[in-house]
């Protein structure tokens, strides 16, 4: 064996490494907090190839979805899911920020599809790119 083929390993630029089935990965029941206080930050071992993520709660409350704890927080650079909503996409990502756009906790649920890329392999989870906080 060459010595090129000994030091193959997956990496972000990898296509072969996102067009397999994904290693599942999921968490259920997640208590996500009230807005005003700290973001719940989900963080993956791998980076991503998808991810689902549900509001699982009843009513009217809202969870706000992002990738930077920056843009879940403090700016506009999140999506809202009304309760019982789920969202889902092919995304490479290390982490996902959840809190409630009301005053009430909530709970939720993420499902994601892993790579066998190592998440030091995407530094910074996107936080500086524009559009993510």
């Amino acid at each position: 064996m060459t010595d090129f083929m000994k030091l193959h390993r997956p990496g972000i630029g990898n296509a072969a490494s996102y067009q397999v089935s994904g290693i599942p990965w999921v968490s259920s029941s997640l208590a996500v907090p009230a807005s005003g206080s700290t973001t719940l930050e989900i963080s993956f071992p791998q980076v991503t190839k998808s991810i689902i993520v549900k509001n699982v709660s009843t009513g009217s409350v809202q969870m706000r979805v992002g990738f930077s704890e920056n843009g879940v927080k403090n700016s506009s650079n999140f999506f809202l899911l009304s309760a019982g909503e789920s969202f889902a996409a092919d995304l490479k990502v290390t982490k996902v920020y959840l809190m409630s756009n009301n005053g009430t906790a909530l709970t939720a649920s993420v499902i994601a599809g892993l790579t066998n890329i190592p998440a030091t392999e995407l530094v910074n989870n996107w936080s500086g790119s524009l559009g993510v906080g």
